[in-house]
């Protein structure tokens, strides 16, 4: 029988797949170590596992004990996937950048979760590399892990990852792809292939905002590199103890929108439902491809799964108030604001009611709806301008006052085509979506996205 005795021995060993689709016009193979296959959805798994054993083995790590570290989520889902299973308590912090189900997904395996904010020095007592330090030096028996500077991160990659690439690629591997973060993986892993063949190629993929790729340009920590950015997971304002930039040839910094953007055409062209950091590791690769030949066999590691970031890069609205994706139609505008239900107004409601629930919900345009559908409309200025002439209107019935029925479109309708509606006249336009349901776009909604 084939079975395993506890979770933790299903770590590593996981595939590479052929990128395809969006590798068409590239001259090579590119292939992608889809580390998501982990237990715990990500890369982090292995070095999480290693710095528990030789924490253990030094004595550093006793029964019964807390394991204390700050992580942006995967590192500590590793960890308490160890936790787990050799009866340890965690307690992690993380950053308010970190997207919320990285937070509960650690919550779930028991571990308790602290916040920190993300723009301040890593020196400032409120970052989450202070505060991690601070916790475990006031818990009693407790193991602050440090990724950033504990070398059971690298050696876990140059244990593991390394290996696997190697075997999985019959030696035949030209280039190797990362992004760049704690140091961890790229350079771990680095070591164990440049020491089979020094002629690889390794490209550590950086973040606009991150001071990495100045300090192995130059070997200058340059703070004036360091800005707020919005990519997960990789990326630093320090450089961790993990790096060894002699095995690494190149960086490469990709944008916040272009690593989003990538990841979601992963999901979407290749079936592979990815990280943030999945998607910046190849808009880097994308940027290099001048660079390579024929011959060549890229492999890119791809470190963790989408599901972390369902509230955020595959999220239409946070995408597009983010400018990463583009209002085009009637379904994006909809998509980009809150779901509010549709107001509406029956025809046999007074002017009264009318005029009370655009004071409600601060609105100016209210579809007037029968059992069938849209029958007329009333809107702000429509009615002002008749109570204004005749003040005892508003006793009467909307239907007595009501003008015609906004324009129905297609929900797919481009927004320059729904502009073409909208005029002194009428304005609001409806359409209905997959489900049935009426929704309505005004002028100030157009304005906001085309002004967004």
């Amino acid at each position: 029988m084939n079975i395993k005795n506890n979770i933790l021995e299903t770590i590593g060993n996981t595939p590479l797949i052929k990128i395809n689709k969006i590798t068409k016009d590239f001259p090579c193979t590119v292939l992608a170590k889809v580390d998501y296959f982990n237990p715990g959805n990500s890369i982090k798994d292995r070095m999480a596992l290693k710095m528990v054993e030789v924490a253990e083995k030094e004595g550093k790590l006793k029964p019964g004990g807390t394991i204390v570290e700050c992580t942006s989520g995967n590192t500590g889902m590793g960890l308490a996937l160890a936790a787990c299973v050799k009866g340890y308590k965690c307690i992690f912090v993380t950053t308010d950048k970190q997207s919320k189900e990285k937070a509960d997904i650690l919550k779930a395996v028991g571990a308790e979760v602290i916040v920190c904010p993300t723009n301040v020095l890593p020196e400032d007592p409120r970052s989450y590399y202070s505060v991690a330090k601070r916790v475990a030096s006031e818990t009693p028996n407790s193991f602050h892990c440090n990724q950033y500077d504990n070398l059971a991160n690298r050696l876990a990659h140059y244990e593991s990852t390394g290996p696997e690439i190697w075997e999985q690629t019959d030696g035949k591997i030209t280039h190797l792809v990362c992004t760049a973060g704690t140091g961890g993986t790229v350079t771990g892993t680095a070591m164990y292939l440049k020491e089979k063949n020094p002629n690889i190629q390794v490209w550590a993929i950086d973040v606009y905002g991150s001071l990495l790729t100045k300090y192995f340009r130059t070997g200058e920590i340059d703070m004036s590199q360091v800005h707020p950015y919005i990519s997960e997971g990789f990326g630093e304002d320090f450089v961790p103890q993990n790096y060894d930039m002699s095995v690494i040839d190149h960086f490469e910094q990709v944008t916040d929108k272009d690593g989003a953007v990538m990841a979601r055409r992963l999901a979407k062209e290749e079936g592979m439902f990815c990280g943030y950091s999945a998607g910046s590791c190849m808009q880097g690769l994308m940027q290099l491809k001048n660079r390579l030949k024929k011959d060549d066999l890229v492999v890119c590691i791809f470190h963790d799964h989408g599901s972390r970031y369902v509230g955020k890069i595959y999220n239409d609205q946070w995408m597009i108030e983010r400018g990463f994706m583009e209002v085009k139609s009637f379904k994006d505008i909809i998509t980009s604001r809150p779901h509010n239900r549709l107001v509406t107004i029956e025809p046999t409601a007074t002017v009264a009611d009318a005029v009370e629930m655009m004071k409600k919900y601060d609105i100016e345009n209210i579809p007037v709806m029968n059992g069938n559908g849209p029958v007329g409309s009333v809107s702000e200025s429509g009615l002002f301008n008749k109570l204004f002439t005749n003040p005892d209107l508003k006793n009467q019935t909307v239907e007595s006052v009501m003008e015609k029925a906004y324009p129905i479109v297609d929900f797919d309708t481009p927004v320059e085509r729904i502009s073409t509606f909208i005029n002194k006249e009428n304005g609001a336009v409806l359409s209905r979506d997959e489900l049935g349901n009426f929704h309505i776009i005004t002028k100030y909604d157009l304005i906001q996205s085309i002004t967004k």
